[in-house]
């Protein structure tokens, strides 16, 4: 069982208040809270060992690079990846679909098909639309039905020798559905496509095993698993990685530059182009060391428990509607209550110092689909408790009070 004061302690800002009242932080599907020692390790950083990294020659340097290479290792075991050089450091979720969407552009031709999803975020649907532009491929969509799940039997209809990549999230960041991507992974691979997994929302709840699934890429932010914001990670099987062109050109990614011709660096630093983020992938792989200690296992728990207890309170409120009901969901709740436009809950709510989501949550397709502007959205951590829960409820029930 968690300790839940000990870890709340852990998170400086969850002790502040907002509007005159305890904070109460329900928005982690957006971005999570930092622990103290991933803000400590951002300090110390900067503090102690601060220098750029695989071109000096000097102590300071050195000792950054090892530190940067150390956090590569850590991610590499934390994924279960086969080598260190299949991890790659972007900045985020967004850029490491882009690179991989950029890439196959010099593998697409007019007649081919991308697959994605009716659940995905715009950032897994907008990348595939240029390509396609761009190469005169299609772009096919698997339906979703009312409960917020994938319907298998039309993705297995959609798969054939034109599919080149499908692309879809592990779980989905507006509705908390967990999609089947192991059964995904395998039919795609039967048709002889790539298959890219969105990570994004999957890494703050689960450890994804990239050997275990058989993905050819998965993709993740660490400012949702208590890392700092402008890191992520894009996983790639080797051969898939040696396949896939440069992203950006520019220092570290090159092995040799003439004006007659530029060979590229090996692996991983082919796609690396630039100083990184240097402090930030180092203190990525602190706060995976953090979210170690805690145990995955507790996370689940912690918040399934939670996904429960607020589910069941919030659906006897009366007009209340949850969108996304899948038997096999995460932390998220996605409501709205009849009548009432999400935002205006969500206004009053923050005046009572109850930090929620409220809009389309970069998914419009799925609001089109149940024919709705947006919803409210509860995303819910392993720091959250039930009180913070009764919170929520009462701060709801007033609203819709105030605004009936």
């Amino acid at each position: 069982m968690l300790d839940l004061q000990k870890i709340r302690a852990d998170f400086p800002i969850l002790s502040q208040k907002v509007n005159g009242k305890p904070l109460v932080y329900f928005d982690n599907g957006a971005t999570s809270q930092k622990p103290q020692v991933v803000i400590d390790a951002i300090a110390q950083y900067y503090q102690e060992i601060n220098a750029n990294i695989h071109r000096g020659v000097h102590t300071l340097s050195q000792l950054a690079t090892d530190a940067y290479e150390v956090a590569r290792g850590k991610v590499q075991a934390h994924i279960n990846a086969e080598h260190a050089h299949e991890v790659l450091f972007t900045s985020g979720t967004t850029f490491g679909i882009n690179l991989v969407a950029n890439g196959f552009a010099s593998i697409l031709k007019p007649g081919d098909e991308v697959v994605v999803s009716s659940l995905e975020h715009h950032s897994n649907i907008v990348p595939w639309q240029m390509l396609c532009e761009k190469t005169g491929a299609t772009l096919r969509v698997i339906p979703m039905n009312e409960d917020g799940e994938l319907i298998m039997a039309e993705y297995d209809k959609l798969l054939s020798d034109k599919t080149k990549i499908v692309t879809v999230n592990h779980i989905s960041n507006a509705l908390g559905t967990v999609n089947p991507v192991k059964y995904m992974i395998e039919k795609a691979h039967e048709v002889g496509a790539a298959i890219l997994i969105d990570g994004a929302q999957a890494v703050p709840h689960i450890k994804p095993d990239v050997r275990e699934l058989d993905c050819d890429f998965y993709v993740f932010s660490g400012h949702k698993m208590c890392g700092p914001t402008g890191t992520g990670i894009l996983y790639g099987k080797e051969a898939w990685l040696n396949k896939l062109p440069p992203y950006q050109g520019g220092g570290e990614m090159i092995k040799e530059v003439s004006f007659e011709k530029t060979t590229y660096a090996d692996l991983p630093h082919k796609f690396e182009a630039g100083t990184p983020n240097i402090a930030g992938g180092i203190v990525l792989g602190t706060a995976i060391d953090y979210m170690n200690s805690v145990g995955f296992e507790n996370i689940q728990k912690q918040e399934l428990e939670l996904l429960e207890y607020a589910t069941k309170q919030l659906v006897a409120i009366e007009g209340l509607r949850i969108y996304g009901t899948s038997k096999n969901k995460t932390s998220v709740i996605s409501f709205n209550i009849e009548g009432i436009h999400p935002y205006d809950i969500g206004s009053i709510v923050d005046k009572l110092g109850i930090a929620v989501r409220t809009g389309h949550h970069c998914a419009q397709p799925i609001m089109q689909f149940y024919g709705i502007p947006g919803t409210i959205r509860a995303s819910i951590s392993f720091y959250n408790t039930k009180e913070e829960i009764d919170s929520l409820v009462a701060a709801v029930k007033k609203a819709q009070m105030m605004l009936s």
